[in-house]
Order: structure tokens, then C-alpha cells, then sequence
């Protein structure tokens, strides 16, 4: 059945299931006191990395602010990064997080795209 699905089905399924399954490690994650997790993305010319998955005790979650703590949270990589957004590594390439709140049940992702831009002078001599 899911052969007949189009790219766009498959990816959201995929994603459904990764989400619903992130969602599932909260009960646990809470009780070793993690408030965040989140995993980095970083791309640029078709090529990208989805960096470990980090967990965190602090009251609000900015990468390279917060400190993660000692926590495996691997097993939790490839469903973190099934929700990483398709093609942020395409062009100049995009970057980002996908954050778990784990307090409030909820994921976000934050996808910065790069672009490049040029200016043109035209002057007669």
C-alpha cells in the first residue's frame, strides 16, 4: 500500500511516526529532569549533517546558549532527524534545530534558509 503513496505521503507518515514516537520518551525524559532536547542541522551545496541528539535542563533552549547535559539520548537520532526539513542542504543550504519541549509535549523545528544576493553598478565613463 504505501508503494502508491506519493513522496509527499510517505515523508509525512514518516514524519507522523517520528513525532509520535519523540513524544512517547517524555514521561521518561522528564523524570531525569530534562526540559529540552533537540538535535542541530547544518547544510549548504547539497550536502548537510543532522548533529547528536543533546538533551537539556534549562528553562529555555538556544543552541550554542544552553548547556546539555549528560544524557543518551541516541536512540532517539533517527527520529529527530526524519523531521529535519527536506532540502534544507540544497542551494547556499539552511540550518536550524528540531526542539522537543518536553514539558509541554511539543516539537519545533527552526529552519533558517541561506541565500546569496548580489548588487549590480552600471556607470557610463
Amino acid at each position: 500500500m504505501e508503494d502508491h503513496l506519493t513522496f509527499e505521503e510517505q515523508l509525512k507518515r514518516h514524519q507522523a511516526a517520528a513525532k509520535a514516537a519523540i513524544l512517547a520518551q517524555c514521561d521518561r525524559l522528564a523524570s531525569a529532569g530534562i526540559t529540552f532536547v533537540a538535535a542541530h542541522f547544518d547544510g549548504s551545496g547539497d550536502d548537510g549533517v543532522t548533529e547528536e541528539v543533546k538533551c537539556y535542563d534549562s528553562d529555555v533552549y538556544t543552541h550554542e546558549e544552553c548547556e546539555p547535559v549528560a544524557h543518551d539520548a541516541s536512540h532517539l537520532h533517527e527520529h529527530f532527524d526524519a523531521l529535519v526539513p527536506y532540502g534544507y542542504e540544497n542551494d547556499a543550504g539552511g540550518f536550524g534545530d528540531v526542539v522537543l519541549d518536553v514539558r509541554k509535549r511539543t516539537i519545533t523545528v527552526e529552519r533558517n534558509d541561506r541565500f546569496e544576493d548580489y548588487s549590480t553598478t552600471t556607470y557610463e565613463v
